[in-house]
């Protein structure tokens, strides 16, 4: 009991200390810019917005155009990267558990190529909508996560199970064909080459509260749900086997999860586009501190990908500026290596 206890408090201090992180890098990388907003400005308008708090905080003396800039552009764009941070490495930590394989990531089973094609095909239609502040590119990325996610599922499927092996092999293969489709969109359709490239390449760039309210509730709740399968997740990397033999419906739990990743990722991927890597490294960052237990694995993994996000984000659009560059390109460079010393290290153990 007094273990348990120890282990609770050190889990306490653990998600507190990186709650307290996770706010810091949002009032601090708020401010950076082109414009030279400080962190007391830039709380005192934020302050200014809330209830009960705001009546206490007098910001008349502040440009009106540093409320424009921090309440219109970067609290929703920072506020976005904390979202789609969170959602990656959540999904992540959770298909590494399922799949027991170090290298699997969110766009293991081809979300990220069904998105991809979703987007792509929205894009040289010029179909041009919005339902629920969504573009017509945003749903068309979301509906074609979901049906790649779907199509992997029914093939892999063997009677009332599904073999991992089967699963991974299908998302790679279904992957690789919705790609070549896209490839060959990208080769008739040259005109809008360069949307299409950007947004496969993910970025946070010109994105409001329009793309932020609609994702903030479902992502959110979508993760608070996954966190309360952490003990299903963790007498499943005992083996399938031995978590039955524990009481857990291991189809039941592996094909909710699934759904339920692939819906989180979908979301993500719908208001971003395709950042890659985030979903890889950061769980197994996480891991070597917090250790494999993912009670303490998730919530830590989801704070520490929203933090990791903000400030690939902030390097993204202030590395070259006034250019901007995709936020992907950042992660792919920070994760690539990561990846190659992940195969090095699972290649000496064979």
């Amino acid at each position: 009991m007094g273990n348990k206890i120890c282990k609770r408090n050190q889990w306490a201090i653990c998600i507190s200390f990186l709650v307290v992180i996770l706010i810091l890098c949002i009032a601090v990388f708020t401010t950076v810019g082109s414009a030279n907003i400080s962190v007391l400005d830039t709380i005192k308008i934020v302050m200014s917005k809330l209830p009960i708090i705001k009546r206490y905080v007098d910001i008349s003396e502040l440009p009106k155009s540093y409320q424009i800039i921090i309440l219109k552009i970067r609290m929703p764009r920072v506020l976005l990267a904390v979202l789609v941070g969170a959602a990656l490495s959540s999904v992540g930590t959770a298909f590494q558990g399922i799949f027991k394989n170090p290298m699997s990531d969110p766009y293991v089973i081809g979300i990220s190529s069904g998105a991809a094609l979703g987007a792509t095909i929205v894009i040289v239609t010029q179909i041009n909508f919005m339902i629920m502040g969504l573009s017509g590119v945003s749903l068309g990325a979301f509906v074609g996560a979901i049906f790649s996610t779907l199509i992997v599922y029914m093939i892999s499927k063997v009677k009332n199970k599904i073999p991992i092996t089967l699963l991974l092999l299908s998302g790679i293969a279904i992957g690789q064909f919705f790609t070549a489709i896209m490839s060959f969109i990208m080769v008739i359709y040259t005109n809008e080459l360069d949307k299409i490239i950007f947004w496969t390449l993910g970025s946070f760039s010109a994105k409001g509260w329009g793309k932020v309210l609609p994702i903030a509730v479902p992502i959110i709740l979508s993760i608070i749900v996954l966190n309360f399968f952490a003990r299903e997740l963790n007498a499943m990397l005992t083996g399938e086997e031995t978590a039955q033999n524990l009481g857990v419906d291991v189809e039941k739990i592996k094909l909710f999860i699934l759904l339920l990743c692939a819906f989180i990722t979908a979301m993500a991927v719908s208001v971003s586009g395709i950042i890659g890597f985030v979903g890889l490294i950061i769980p197994h960052i996480v891991r070597l501190v917090v250790g494999s237990d993912h009670r303490i694995l998730l919530p830590s993994s989801a704070l520490v990908g929203g933090i990791f996000m903000i400030i690939a984000d902030t390097i993204a659009r202030t590395i070259i500026s006034p250019t901007e560059i995709p936020v992907g390109i950042i992660t792919a460079m920070i994760g690539g290596p990561f990846f190659i010393y992940l195969l090095r290290k699972k290649k000496s153990t064979i």
